[in-house]
């Protein structure tokens, strides 16, 4: 497995006006888990504009309703679990190095439609960003919980700034 290289990915963490954050429960899992939007990065393909994609891909949610408030000072990786790899991804990959995002949400709940052209979420909702960790895979709690912390300063600075 540590032979095996990273998959590039982008991950969003996308912010409503109330401070919470759009999680999906994937329509390929069985699992009560929830995550936020990622995806990977195509060959020649800029991390931010691969994030956008991604949010338009499995969100709905057009760019014109996003505003770019943070970027991830440095990538960050999780492994699959073994029994995963050689599973996912035709088995190319031992988990994923992630450009991670943080976006505000300027539109409505009316601007989310998880039924795109190749649904990849079955649910979604507004969560606490504290919750995020709980709600995620196992294998990927600590990946949450870096993510969070990415994001502490303009998180608190979010919290402190709502009416």
């Amino acid at each position: 497995m540590t032979d095996l290289p990273y998959r590039p990915c982008a991950g969003v963490m996308i912010l409503n006006r109330a401070g919470r954050v759009f999680v999906g429960q994937r329509l390929d899992s069985t699992l009560e888990a929830w995550q936020m939007p990622q995806g990977g990065i195509d060959p020649g393909e800029d991390a931010l504009a691969a994030a956008i994609r991604e949010v338009g891909e499995e969100t709905g949610i057009a760019p014109e309703h996003l505003t770019l408030i943070a970027e991830a000072s440095e990538e960050l990786r999780y492994d699959l679990p073994e029994d995963l790899v050689g599973k996912l991804w035709q088995g190319k990959w031992r988990g994923q190095r992630q450009r991670w995002f943080l976006f505000a949400f300027t539109g409505t709940d009316a601007d989310v439609d998880i039924q795109t052209a190749h649904p990849e979420f079955r649910a979604w909702k507004w969560a606490d960003p504290a919750e995020l960790p709980d709600m995620i895979v196992p294998f990927k709690r600590a990946l949450y919980e870096d993510v969070i912390a990415a994001f502490d300063e303009p998180l608190r600075h979010h919290a402190q700034s709502r009416p």
